[in-house]
């Protein structure tokens, strides 16, 4: 995934050098560089942020009592 993510940067900063103006090169790295790549990469994080997300639950759960105690009544 990161070297899709580098390969994109590098593209995008051709594309940026080649620009006339100060002013659009700066838009074509924004555009075509930043949002596209922070949108590639948080889609494509999705999977491991649920997985950390799960294993974070699973840690704060371990020796915790569930309330199913029922004490002196068994």
């Amino acid at each position: 995934m990161y070297i899709v993510a580098i390969a994109w940067i590098y593209v995008a900063l051709l594309a940026t050098v080649t620009e006339t103006t100060v002013i659009g090169g700066i838009l074509t790295f924004l555009l075509y560089g930043l949002a596209p790549l922070s949108l590639f990469l948080w889609l494509f994080g999705t999977p491991a942020r649920r997985r950390r997300s799960a294993q974070r639950s699973l840690r704060e759960g371990v020796g915790q009592d569930d309330g199913g105690n029922t004490g002196g009544d068994q």
